[in-house]
């Protein structure tokens, strides 16, 4: 196995969250060693260093991934825009996986997971399946959330659902794809590609 996976993400709660799902997810994925995570302080700022880091990484065989909120902007033009980054970077093979409409929307679409993460399991019920059947829709599922755990934070909620989120059911499309994304990835680079959870 050469090279890692490189994300680079819009902020420091999705690091918090992947470095703990990942591992999880990929049995064999050990942080550092096979993959690396680096936060930015927003969408400008991680804008801003994507050109930079594309260019200046000579670390062989090293696979990038771009992870970003959507925020209600055009998906169509966000990742066309990023893609030229990419390519003018000489990195036209970066996959670019958008949030819909951000991280929280991952959490909604597997409210079993959010249950347990929370130990609220009100929070998994029928009723509310039925309300975030298409959790990538809401505007601002961080309110939802905050709505039904008046603790829930960013960080510590990447903290908590990175131990609990899994693919079985999640809702998010969002999620979905970029599971399915790294998964081909890792496969590619020879990592192993099965998915527990």
């Amino acid at each position: 196995m050469q090279g890692r996976i490189i994300f680079l993400l819009e902020e420091p709660s999705m690091k918090v969250l992947l470095d703990g799902l990942l591992p999880r997810l990929f049995p064999g994925l050990i942080e550092h060693q096979h993959f690396l995570c680096i936060p930015h302080e927003g969408k400008s700022d991680l804008d801003k260093s994507i050109p930079r880091k594309l260019m200046s990484w000579h670390e062989p065989d090293a696979r990038f991934v771009i992870v970003r909120d959507n925020d209600n902007a055009d998906c169509i033009d966000i990742k066309a825009r990023l893609q030229k980054l990419c390519t003018a970077a000489g990195r036209p093979e970066t996959l670019i996986r958008l949030v819909c409409q951000e991280l929280e929307s991952w959490y909604l679409g597997d409210l079993l997971a959010l249950a347990a993460a929370y130990n609220q399991p009100k929070i998994n019920t029928p009723a509310l399946q039925k309300r975030y059947r298409v959790p990538d829709d809401w505007h601002k599922p961080s309110v939802e959330i905050k709505r039904h755990i008046a603790t829930f934070r960013k960080t510590s909620g990447a903290r908590a659902m990175a131990q609990h989120l899994g693919t079985h059911e999640n809702r998010s499309t969002s999620f979905n794809q970029f599971i399915q994304g790294v998964r081909r990835i890792a496969g590619e680079m020879g990592y192993p590609e099965t998915i527990q959870a």
